[in-house]
C-alpha cells in the first residue's frame, strides 16, 4: 500500500473486483455483454420513444429519461471498470474519482426519483383516468423531471463535498472497482461521524419517501385492478405491476442495504458484489422489462386500459 497523507494525494489505486488474475478475462467478457446488452437497449429505448409518435405520452417521456439516466450511470462506472482488469495497478487521478463519484451519485439518486414518479403517473392513468391528460399536462411532466435532475444533483454534491474535504494519511488504495462513499469512508483517517450521519439522513429521507410514494401508488392501481372483471387483464396487469415492482425492490434494496449501515459493518468482499446489482445489473434490466411494455401498446394502440394497465 502507498502511504501517502491529504497533501500529496493526486490519485487513488483501484484494487478492483477480484485480485485472482485467473478470473480477470472471464468477468470481463460477462460485463462487458451486460454493458453492450444495457447501452445498446437504453440508447434504442430513448430514440423509439423519441422517434414513435404513439409513445409521445407522459408514460413514455418519463421512460425515454430513465433510459438517458439508467445510461449515464452505467457508463459512470463500468468503462473505466472494464479497462482496469487489463491494468496490473489500476489507478485514478484524485480529480478523476471525485467526477466518477459525483456523477454516479447523481444518475443514481435521479433513477430512485424517476421511478417514484413514473409510479405516480401509472396511479393517475389507472385510478383517475379521465383526469390524466389534464393532470399530466406536459408542463407538469417537465417540472417533475427537472425536480428529480435536482434532487440528484444537489444530493451528490453534497456528498461528493463532503467527502472529498476528509483527509486520506495512511493509504490512497481503495479496496473497490470504483470510487463510492464507503470505501473512501473507510480509507479516510479522518472523523467521519457526520459523514455518516448526512448519508443516513440523506439515504433514509430519500429512499423513504421514493419508496412510500411507490408503494401508496400501487396500493391504488392494485385495488383497481381488483375491480377488473377480466380475469386476463387482471393477470396481465398483476405481471406487469410485479415486475416494476422487482425492479424498484433490487434498485432501493440493495442502496438501503449499501448506505444506511455504519462503516465498521463493512465487509467489502460482500459490498462489492451488491454494488454489482445496481451499478451494472438494473441498467440492462429496465429496458428490457420494460420494452414489452412498448410491444403491447403498439399492438393494440386503440384500448385505452390496455394501455393503461401495461405500466411499467
Amino acid at each position: 500500500q502507498d502511504n501517502v497523507n491529504h497533501s500529496t494525494v493526486t490519485h487513488f489505486i483501484l484494487l478492483g473486483f477480484t485480485d485472482h488474475s485467473e478470473l480477470q478475462p472471464i468477468l470481463f467478457g460477462v460485463f462487458l455483454l451486460i454493458y453492450v446488452i444495457s447501452a445498446v437497449g437504453n440508447l434504442g429505448m430513448m430514440l423509439l420513444t423519441g422517434l414513435d409518435a404513439q409513445l409521445h405520452t407522459p408514460m413514455y417521456f418519463f421512460l425515454g429519461n430513465l433510459s438517458f439516466v439508467d445510461f449515464c450511470y452505467s457508463s459512470a462506472i463500468t468503462p473505466n471498470m472494464l479497462i482496469n482488469f487489463w491494468m496490473e495497478k489500476p489507478v485514478i487521478s484524485w480529480s478523476g474519482c471525485a467526477t466518477q463519484f459525483f456523477f454516479f451519485g447523481s444518475f443514481a439518486g435521479i433513477e430512485g426519483f424517476l421511478l417514484a414518479v413514473m409510479a405516480y403517473d401509472r396511479y393517475v392513468a389507472i385510478c383517475i383516468p379521465l383526469l390524466y391528460t389534464t393532470t399530466m399536462s406536459q408542463r407538469f411532466n417537465l417540472i417533475l423531471v427537472s425536480g428529480t435532475y435536482l434532487a440528484g444533483f444537489v444530493n451528490a454534491t453534497i456528498h461528493t463535498t463532503l467527502t472529498f474535504k476528509l483527509s486520506f494519511c495512511h493509504s490512497n488504495v481503495i479496496n473497490h472497482f470504483f470510487c463510492d462513499i464507503p470505501p473512501l469512508l473507510k480509507l479516510s483517517c479522518s472523523d467521519t461521524h457526520v459523514n455518516e450521519l448526512v448519508i443516513l439522513a440523506f439515504a433514509s429521507f430519500n429512499e423513504l419517501s421514493c419508496v412510500l410514494m411507490v408503494l401508496i401508488s400501487y396500493l391504488f392501481i392494485l385495488v383497481t385492478i381488483l375491480r377488473i372483471h377480466s380475469v386476463e387483464g387482471r393477470s396481465k396487469a398483476f405481471s406487469t405491476c410485479a415486475s416494476h415492482l422487482m425492479a424498484v425492490t433490487i434498485f432501493f434494496g440493495t442502496i438501503l442495504f449499501m448506505y444506511s449501515r455504519p462503516t465498521s459493518s463493512y465487509s467489502m468482499q460482500q459490498d462489492k458484489v451488491v454494488s454489482v446489482f445496481y451499478t451494472v445489473v438494473i441498467p440492462m434490466l429496465n429496458p428490457l422489462i420494460y420494452s414489452l411494455k412498448n410491444k403491447n401498446v403498439k399492438d393494440d394502440p386503440d384500448q385505452t386500459m390496455k394501455v393503461s394497465l401495461s405500466v411499467p
